[in-house]
């Protein structure tokens, strides 16, 4: 299987997994970069974020825009506390070492799990 194929097929999922759930890139983009294409923690990451900026922004957008579900005002104040934020974050995660990064954002992605099966749970009336 081609590099250019798997891109592309990660390109889908993790799009269409964006316009569905609302999630970033770095949920499945990353993850599927490192082990089904062989990037490093960091160029995982980074490319990641390179491939957010136009596609999983606009099309997303304009469609839940089209359905008045944008709260412009807040999107324009977190994009530019997300910059700034990036920006650091970015920072910092280039002076960690790939292991401990990868640990880090694995810890983070079981967290931000439980959370929302706990929150989906107790909304269900499981508990």
């Amino acid at each position: 299987m081609t590099p250019l194929f798997r891109f592309i097929v990660i390109g889908i999922l993790s799009g269409i997994a964006a316009g569905f759930f609302g999630i970033g890139g770095g949920v499945l983009v990353v993850p599927m970069l490192i082990y089904w294409v062989g990037f490093s923690q960091h160029r995982a990451t980074g490319t990641s974020l390179a491939v957010l900026l136009p596609p999983v922004g606009l099309a997303a957008v304009i469609e839940y825009y089209r359905n008045d579900n944008v709260d412009i005002r807040a999107a324009i104040t977190i994009a530019i506390a997300m910059l700034i934020g990036g920006g650091i974050g970015a920072f910092f995660a280039n002076r960690v070492s790939g292991p401990y990064l990868r640990l880090a954002f694995g810890v983070f992605i079981v967290i931000l799990g439980g959370y929302l099966i706990f929150g989906a749970g107790r909304r269900l009336g499981w508990y």
